[in-house]
Parts: structure tokens; C-alpha cells; sequence
């Protein structure tokens, strides 16, 4: 059976050859265009919600209605993106890497490009569902298909790489909304975040790029028939219990921590511009251009910093192991958020603070891009990696519900988001201190076969 060599060539960069830089360069692409589709709606929800919902914009109900409504359908996206995570998760265990991560890729662009045609809330969350089901499947088919096919020992960094897109593909969505909504349409609230949906039908390109010039991972090819006739039920045989009960934890926390704040940094920015704005004499096409530009900041911040913290899981992986760095990432992560959210602070230098948040919160997905294909053998590794981190989203979905909630409850200003924020760090802490129970260290094995 062929077998991921332990080196690649000599005088090759980081020992990886052109094929395999191009599998990484699809898995980084097809992540981050993931994510990219992915948070677009949390960049408009502040005017599509109240477009749909036909409410005076910047109005008390407009606002509650925004930050209620946001969490809603972000609870309702990572429920569906479970349930296509799962599945799809299973289905590139049966018919291959390569045309599941196609079908993932074509699934969540047509469904994020469909709602710029939407009429009303229940339209949106149909059109969020199907792009959901696409997002899901993406990162577990991507992940086990770099796995495979780089050498053992540069897994580690080519994961990472991996996950460098994610971040990088929410910058993007920030980039996109601001020159849309900000520059272009600045006058045109009502009708802008349209065009922003319209835009989440660039990775349309990537899927036609996958299918012409990857191949087959043929770890999969060699041991197709074994993976044809394996059961999710295995994951949870005697053998891989442990290693699928604590891939299941540490991604659930993580998640939770990362959607809990991700999912509310474009409507925290917005919030504290407007009152900023508002404070200052500012209205109309300048209150607009002012929320656009620090919705852009705080994001561009928050995952700029979970860019660095991603690099970061290569030494940490190595030096340490992998139940310590799971354990570092999550106890910064609560530091950060204490400090960034309950030390007072102007509204601007508190959005460029969450670049420390994110390097913690977002930076620690570095981790589950090489860990959780080790956790499983060749016959159910995108099948396990799928389940942990998507059956994750689920128990997580809870989290943007009860931030949107609580927020709105609160009248859904920028210190309702702040306090709602603070009291977040609190997951990663708890996490922090169980990890040292549940992870399975798999520092120095090779990829089981």
C-alpha cells in the first residue's frame, strides 16, 4: 500500500515538492473562501436584518432585532454546518478526497450567492442552511487529504499553512463588505449587503480548479475498500474512544470560544462607531463610511492576531507536545478576553485589542488541522476529524444564540456586547484546565494507516 514517505526530497522547500505545495494551496484556498462565505452575513446582518424585517435603520428595534437575528442564524449555520460536516466527513471516506472537496466547494458558494436574492428572514436562514452544508464538509475532506499526501514529517507545518487561510478568508469578507458597503454603495444600506452576498460566489473558481488538477490521495485510492465498508459507529470502539471523546472536547471549546466572539466582532465594531459617531455630530453616508471602516478594523485585528496565533501551534506542536499546547492556547485565550473586555478602554483601542483575542481564540485551530487526522486510521479519518470538529459546532450552537439574546436584551449596545464578551472568557478557562485530562498526545507517531 503506498505510503506518506517520512522526508521529501532534498533542496525542496520545507522539504515539499511542487504537488504537494499545491495540495496545501487548495486546502488553504478551499478554508479560507470557506470561512470567507461563511461570515459575509456577519458583516450585513446590521442591514439586512433590518432591510428584511422592514425597520427604520439605526433604530432601538433595528438594533435588537440585528444582534437577536444575528445569533439565530449563526446558531442555525453551525448546526447545518455539523450536519454537512458529518456527512460530507463520511462521503470522502467512500468516494475519495477530491471530488468531495469539489462538491463541498460548489454546495456553500451557490448557497451563500442565492441569499443575495432573498425576501424575508425564513429565505435567508434556507440559504444560509445549504451554504452551511457545504462550509462543514470543506475542512475535514481538506485536512485529511494534506495529511495524506505530505510527508510525515512536515504534517505539522503544512497544516498550519492550512489554517493560515482561515483568518486570511475572514480578513477577506471584512475587505469585501467595507469596499462594497463602505466605498462603492456607501449611501445604499438597504440594498448593499445584496452585492456582498453576490461576492460569495468567488470560490466558484476554486471548485473548477479542484477538479482539474488534483488527484486522488492514493493512501485513499490503496485503501478505498476498507474505507467503503467502515462504520462511524468505529469511532467509538474501545480503540478510538478516548481519541474521539477528547478531539470532541477541545474542538466544542474552541468553537464555542471562537463563534462566541467571531460571530459579534462586526456588530461590536459597528456598535461602538455608532455611538462614536453619533457623539461626534456624524450621520448619514459618514456614520455609514465610520462603521464600515471600523468593522473592517476590529476584524482585520481579531484575525490578524489569530494568524499569528496559528503560526504559533509549530513550535508549541513540536517542543511541547500537543496536550500542552491545547492548554497554553486556551488559557491565553481567557487572559485576553478578561483584559481586552474588562480593563476601561476607548471603543477604538478596544477593537485593536482583539488582535490578542484572536491569537488565541482563532489561533489555536492551527492545532486541529494536522491533530485531528492523527487521532484516526485511514478507514474513518475524515469520517473522525469531521465528527470532533463539527459534532463540536452542535454542542457549541448555543453560544451566538445566548451572546445575541443576552445582547439584545440589553438593548444590543456596545457595552451590552462588552460585558457579554468578558464573561466568554470563562469557557476557554474551564476548558484550559480539563484539557490535561481528556487530549490524546500524539507527538511522534506516524499517521496511523
Amino acid at each position: 500500500m503506498p505510503t506518506t514517505p517520512l522526508t521529501a526530497p532534498q533542496g525542496t522547500f520545507l522539504g515539499l515538492s511542487g504537488y504537494h505545495w499545491l495540495v496545501i494551496a487548495a486546502g488553504w484556498a478551499g478554508w479560507g473562501l470557506d470561512v470567507y462565505d461563511a461570515v459575509l452575513f456577519n458583516f450585513v446582518a446590521r442591514n439586512c436584518i433590518p432591510a428584511l424585517l422592514h425597520l427604520p435603520p439605526d433604530s432601538a428595534a433595528a438594533k435588537s432585532a440585528a444582534v437577536f437575528w444575528n445569533g439565530v442564524i449563526t446558531s442555525t449555520l453551525l448546526v447545518c454546518w455539523a450536519v454537512g460536516g458529518i456527512a460530507c466527513g463520511a462521503v470522502a471516506d467512500r468516494i475519495g478526497r477530491k471530488r468531495a472537496l469539489f462538491l463541498t466547494i460548489a454546495v456553500y458558494t451557490l448557497g451563500t450567492g442565492a441569499c443575495a436574492l432573498v425576501t424575508s428572514i425564513p429565505q435567508l436562514i434556507l440559504c444560509r442552511a445549504v451554504a452551511a452544508l457545504g462550509i462543514g464538509g470543506e475542512w475535514a475532506i481538506g485536512a485529511a487529504l494534506v495529511a495524506e499526501v505530505v510527508p510525515e514529517n512536515r504534517r505539522v507545518e503544512a497544516g498550519v499553512i492550512m489554517q493560515t487561510g482561515s483568518p486570511l478568508g475572514v480578513v477577506l469578507a471584512g475587505l469585501v463588505n467595507y469596499q462594497i458597503s463602505g466605498v462603492w454603495l456607501a449611501g445604499r444600506p438597504e440594498s448593499a449587503w445584496r452585492y456582498v452576498f453576490l461576492a460569495g460566489l468567488l470560490p466558484v473558481v476554486l471548485a473548477v480548479c479542484v477538479r482539474l488538477f488534483l488527484r486522488e490521495s492514493e493512501r485513499w485510492e490503496a485503501g478505498r475498500g476498507a474505507a467503503r465498508t467502515a462504520s462511524p459507529r468505529a469511532l467509538f470502539t474501545p480503540q478510538l474512544r478516548a481519541a474521539t471523546l477528547g478531539g470532541l472536547f477541545v474542538a466544542t471549546a474552541a468553537i464555542l470560544s471562537w463563534w462566541g466572539c467571531n460571530a459579534f466582532v462586526p456588530l461590536l465594531g459597528s456598535s461602538l462607531a455608532g455611538e462614536t459617531a453619533r457623539s461626534a455630530g456624524l450621520a448619514g453616508a459618514q456614520m455609514q463610511a465610520l462603521t464600515a471602516a471600523w468593522q473592517a478594523h476590529g476584524s482585520a485585528c481579531f484575525n490578524l492576531g489569530g494568524l499569528l496565533g496559528t503560526f504559533a501551534a509549530v513550535p508549541l506542536a513540536r517542543a511541547l507536545g500537543r496536550r500542552p499546547m491545547f492548554v497554553i492556547y486556551f488559557l491565553f485565550s481567557a487572559l485576553a478576553l478578561f483584559a481586552t473586555f474588562g480593563l476601561p478602554l476607548e471603543p477604538y483601542t478596544r477593537l485593536s485589542l482583539l488582535a490578542l483575542v484572536g491569537a488565541g481564540v482563532y489561533g489555536i485551530f492551527g492545532g486541529f488541522t494536522f491533530y485531528l487526522p492523527e487521532l484516526f486510521p485511514l478507514r474513518v479519518r475524515a469520517t473522525g476529524a469531521g465528527f470532533c470538529y463539527n459534532t463540536g459546532r452542535v454542542l457549541s450552537a448555543f453560544g451566538p444564540y445566548l451572546v445575541g439574546s443576552v445582547s439584545a436584551a440589553a438593548g444590543g449596545s456596545g457595552a451590552a456586547l462588552t460585558q457579554v464578551f468578558f464573561w466568554l472568557g470563562v469557557v476557554p478557562l474551564a476548558a484550559g484546565l480539563i484539557s490535561w485530562l481528556v487530549v490524546v498526545e500524539t507527538r511522534g507517531r506516524p499517521l496511523p494507516a
